[in-house]
């Protein structure tokens, strides 16, 4: 018994939306949630070596700050996931992967957004010429296994998709 009815959609941003839905829940109680529209994502572990991953320290606008992450990306309408993954990877990184593997998916906040996050493991690393997005501000770091787990002991990595990533590869 899964009804959902749009009533309004408040604004559309460049790549996601925000609506109002009326619910039925499973007990038959309607419910008007709040929810952001998203396309859905990818997160890449870009293995050099068996004990090298490529990070980024990316700033994020919104935060006004640096964050530790792992590459990732926005799905472009239509795309699929895998292509989203390898075209991210070039762009952010200047890497193409030989091989690439999903290792799972999340929803990072499903209590307000429909986001999807891909995740995959990529090896057979080769350089690869990318363009990067002009509003993306990046720079690429190379740590070891030890170094990330230090850093993550630390409290220095905030991201979530990136925590969950390491998680799923078995780096912490």
């Amino acid at each position: 018994m899964k009804q959902e009815m749009l009533m309004d959609m408040k604004v559309r941003g460049k790549k996601f939306s925000f609506a109002v839905v009326r619910k039925t829940l499973p007990n038959g109680l309607r419910v008007e949630v709040d929810r952001i529209e998203h396309p859905g994502a990818v997160l890449i572990i870009p293995f050099l070596t068996k004990d090298k991953v490529v990070f980024l320290d990316q700033y994020r606008p919104v935060l006004g700050r640096y964050l530790l992450e792992l590459p990732a990306g926005t799905l472009d309408k239509n795309e699929r996931p895998l292509l989203c993954a390898r075209r991210e990877l070039i762009e952010e990184t200047n890497y193409k992967a030989g091989r690439l593997q999903r290792l799972g998916r999340i929803y990072p906040v499903p209590g307000y957004s429909t986001e999807i996050i891909y995740i995959y493991k990529a090896e057979g690393l080769t350089r690869e010429k990318g363009t990067k997005d002009k509003d993306e501000i990046i720079r690429p770091r190379i740590l070891t296994k030890m170094e990330a787990k230090k850093i993550f002991r630390k409290g220095c990595i905030h991201d979530a998709k990136t925590i969950c990533g390491l998680v799923l590869c078995g780096w912490l």
